[in-house]
């Protein structure tokens, strides 16, 4: 299957600083892709690669099979994208909006951007600078159904969204994806991507360290307990543990990649020793790889390799 989404080495600096090093990225069609990643790690700097507005250093950037650098024109009639912060035309309405854009795309844009500012509650006669944040915000996302994107590349698109709109957005989300089409989104709100998210990634320094499956990245990441081991080696099959801590004779840790057959062995030759483990939420994954990177400066790639 050909990637909906697919950069291969990609590096970009501005001036001394590496902001993306030898990023590697592969989004399958129909998959809505959360890329997380703390503030500073290029999330932002991936999108304007994957949009064409600054070109990469080194390697390719490939959206439906095509340079994002030059087919960046032709890719604009197929790929709906929502910046961090957008920026209008705050005199015009949100109608003027509309149609200024719609000049620029193909026919049926207009229409669809009407559909889709009143199913985002938008008064088409209101003008931009008397939005809200989140009024400005949807506006953006209306601009970007309008296109009827294959592909809809959303950096932090709920941002300054009450959490009711934020809920309705991203299960639209879902729809679309349904009807094949390929979502790349970032957010700070883990919790509610994880309600939608069929793969993540997860970056820390201008490098995706883990890209999986959600299904994979739980399965793979896990809370091991052991009661009853006091003894200063380390289990067999433990994996690489991301963090851990200790209460007496019980010893908690995230864990990646456990050999569950070796340490359930383990156990059944210790009758003093019990293992539990314990399913993870995406934001507890998050947080313990991402805190494990930044302590360590290890790196997981795609597949969970150490």
């Amino acid at each position: 299957m050909t990637a909906a989404i697919e950069m291969a080495s990609v590096t970009k600096r501005f001036g001394d600083r590496l902001v993306l090093d030898r990023m590697e990225m592969s989004v399958e069609p129909g998959s809505i892709f959360a890329l997380l990643g703390d503030n500073g790690t290029g999330k932002s700097t991936t999108m304007k690669i994957l949009t064409g507005q600054v070109r990469a250093d080194t390697g390719t950037a490939r959206l439906l099979g095509r340079d994002v650098w030059s087919d960046a024109i032709a890719l604009r009639h197929q790929v709906g994208y929502v910046p961090e912060k957008p920026k209008f035309y705050d005199w015009m309405t949100v109608a003027e909006l509309g149609r200024f854009i719609s000049g620029f795309h193909q026919p049926g844009f207009l229409q669809r951007y009407y559909d889709a500012s009143k199913r985002l509650g938008l008064e088409t006669s209101r003008k931009l600078s008397d939005l809200s944040k989140g009024g400005y915000a949807r506006a953006g996302l209306a601009l970007a159904l309008a296109i009827d994107p294959q592909i809809l590349l959303l950096d932090e698109p709920t941002s300054g969204l009450d959490l009711s709109t934020r809920r309705e957005f991203l299960a639209g989300m879902v729809d679309l994806a349904a009807e094949g089409r390929t979502i790349l989104i970032t957010s700070h709100q883990i919790a509610e991507l994880e309600r939608i998210a069929s793969h993540v990634g997860l970056m820390v320094d201008g490098k995706l360290v883990m890209c999986q499956t959600l299904d994979e990245l739980k399965s793979n990441v896990v809370r091991l307990v052991v009661q009853g081991h006091q003894e200063s080696q380390p289990l067999p099959g433990l994996g690489t543990v991301l963090q851990s801590d200790r209460f007496g004779d019980i010893w908690r840790g995230i864990v990646h990649q456990p050999d569950v057959t070796l340490l359930e062995q383990f156990a059944a030759d210790r009758e003093t020793v019990s293992l539990q483990f314990e399913r993870l939420s995406l934001e507890e994954i998050y947080s313990s790889v991402i805190a494990f990177n930044g302590v360590k400066a290890a790196e997981i790639v795609n597949g969970g390799t150490l």
